[in-house]
C-alpha cells in the first residue's frame, strides 16, 4: 500500500522543475552581507531539483531604478523566512541520524531500596520504513521552506516596488495638472474680465474656477498619495530612494519554469507522501534491541505494532491511502489556478498595451481639437467655458496616459512575482 502512494506520488512530482539560465537577463544586486540561505544539497548528499530550479532563476529587473529599488528592500529584510528554512535544514540533518542506535540513562529503585543507575542503549532493526518516511519529510521540509523563502522574497521587492510605482505615478499625475494650471489660471483671468466688462456671467466664470478648483485639489491629493507612497517604502528600505526616477519593460518571465504556487505544493505533496509513509508503518511490527551497557546480563528484543489492532484500523489505513491521492489533485488544482492567474495577468498585459497605443492617438486628437477651439475663441466663435472643457478633456487624456503607463509595469511586475523572477536565485 506505501508503494502505491509513493508510485502516484512519483507520477505527480516527476515533472522537471529545472529552468534555463537567461544570460540576457541583468541580476539584481544583493545588498545583503549574509551569505545565501539556498543550498541545493539536502542532508543526504543529494542534489534537489527544486531548490537547484530556485537557484537557477534568474531576475527579469533590468539594471537602474527597479534594481535599485531591490537591492536597497532586500538589504534591510528581517528575513524571518530564512530563518525557518534553516531551522528545517537543522531537522532535516538531525534526522538523517535517526538509524542509529539511541542512548538513555535508566534509574531503577531495587528491592532493597537502592537506587540503581544504567545506560540503555535501543537500536531500530525493523520499523516498516519509518525512520526512513521521517527523513523524506524531513527533506521534503526543507523544500517547502526554501519555496516559502523564495516567495516571502520575491513578495517583498514586489511590495517595495508596487509603492515605488505608485508614487511615481502620482507624481506623473500631479505634473501633468501642474503643467496646466497657468492655463487655467489665464481662463479664470480673462473670464472674470469678462464678467466684469458684462460679456458673460457669474455662472460662466463660476464653472471655470469650479475645475480650476478641482485640479488643485488633484494635485494636493497626488502630492499626498506620492509622499505617503515613498515614506512607506523608506521605511523598508535601507538606503534613500528619493532620488530614484524612472520605470523599465521587463522581459516576459513565463518560459523559465513553474510558478512558485506550484513548486510549493508540490513541495507540500511530497511532504504529504512521506507522512503518509510514517503513519502506515506504525501498523506494522517494529523490531527492536535494547540493552543496559553498565550490565552485560540485560539484553533484549522487543516488537511492537504502534497503532495496534483497533476496530478503526482499516479506516486509518484508507485514510492514510488517500493523502496520495489529495496531494495528486491538489498539485491538479494548483496548477490550473495558476495557469487561469497567469492568463488573465497577460490579457491584462496586452490589454493595457493596446490601450497605451490608442491613447497616444486620443491625446493628439485632444489637443488638435483644443488647438482648433483656442483659434475658435479668439475669432469670437466659441466661448471661454467651451474652450475650457476642451482643455479638460486634453488633461484627463494625458493623465489617462500616465495611469496605463504605470499599471503595465505593475501587471509585468505581478507576473514576474508569480514566476519568482524578481530576484535571482542565488540571492535569495
Amino acid at each position: 500500500m506505501g508503494e502505491d502512494i509513493v508510485t502516484r506520488a512519483g507520477n505527480v512530482f516527476g515533472g522537471d522543475a529545472r529552468i534555463a539560465h537567461d544570460p540576457t537577463a541583468a541580476s539584481t544586486d544583493s545588498a545583503a552581507a549574509t551569505p545565501p540561505a539556498l543550498n541545493g544539497e539536502l542532508s543526504n548528499g543529494e542534489r534537489s531539483e527544486l531548490i537547484d530550479a530556485l537557484l537557477n532563476r534568474r531576475s527579469v529587473l533590468p539594471s537602474g531604478p527597479y534594481a535599485q529599488v531591490a537591492s536597497s528592500v532586500l538589504a534591510a529584510n528581517s528575513r524571518a523566512a530564512e530563518a525557518e528554512l534553516r531551522a528545517a535544514m537543522l531537522r532535516s540533518e538531525a534526522r538523517e541520524m535517526n538509524w542509529l542506535p539511541s542512548l538513555g540513562p535508566s534509574v531503577s529503585l531495587n528491592s532493597l531500596g537502592a537506587v540503581v543507575g544504567g545506560l540503555i542503549v535501543e537500536q531500530t532493526l525493523f520499523d516498516g520504513g519509518a525512520n526512513r518516511a521521517e527523513r523524506e519529510f524531513a527533506r521534503a521540509d526543507v523544500e517547502v521552506a526554501a519555496v516559502a523563502l523564495a516567495q516571502d522574497t520575491n513578495d517583498r521587492v514586489y511590495q517595495a516596488l508596487d509603492l515605488y510605482l505608485t508614487a511615481q505615478a502620482a507624481e506623473a499625475r500631479a505634473a501633468v495638472h501642474e503643467g496646466g494650471m497657468a492655463r487655467m489660471e489665464r481662463f479664470e483671468y480673462v473670464m472674470s474680465e469678462r464678467v466684469r466688462a458684462g460679456i458673460n456671467d457669474r455662472a460662466d466664470l463660476q464653472l471655470v474656477q469650479q475645475r480650476l478648483t478641482q485640479m488643485r485639489s488633484d494635485v494636493l491629493e497626488d502630492r499626498e498619495e506620492a509622499a505617503a507612497a515613498r515614506a512607506e517604502l523608506a521605511a523598508m528600505s535601507s538606503t534613500s530612494l528619493d532620488g530614484v526616477r524612472g520605470i523599465a519593460t521587463l522581459s516576459n518571465p513565463a518560459g523559465v519554469g513553474q510558478p512558485l504556487d506550484v513548486m510549493k505544493v508540490e513541495a507540500q505533496g511530497t511532504r504529504g507522501v512521506a507522512e503518509a509513509r510514517a503513519l502506515q508503518a506504525g501498523y506494522t511490527p517494529n523490531v527492536t534491541a535494547s540493552g543496559d551497557v553498565t550490565n552485560s546480563d540485560s539484553f533484549g528484543l522487543g516488537i511492537a505494532i504502534p497503532n495496534g489492532f483497533g476496530f478503526g484500523r482499516g479506516a486509518d489505513i484508507a485514510a492514510i491511502e488517500a493523502l496520495g491521492q489529495a496531494a495528486e489533485l491538489a498539485v491538479a488544482e494548483q496548477r490550473e489556478d495558476s495557469a487561469r492567474e497567469v492568463a488573465a495577468l497577460e490579457g491584462q498585459i496586452a490589454s493595457l498595451r493596446r490601450q497605451q497605443s490608442n491613447i497616444d492617438t486620443i491625446i493628439a486628437q485632444a489637443n488638435d481639437n483644443y488647438t482648433l477651439f483656442e483659434q475658435q475663441l479668439r475669432g469670437g466663435q466659441r466661448t471661454v467655458p467651451e474652450v475650457v472643457g476642451v482643455f479638460r478633456t486634453k488633461l484627463d487624456a494625458e493623465r489617462d496616459a500616465v495611469g496605463i503607463r504605470y499599471d503595465l509595469a505593475r501587471m509585468e511586475l505581478k507576473l514576474a512575482r508569480l514566476y519568482g523572477t524578481l530576484v535571482d536565485g542565488e540571492d535569495i
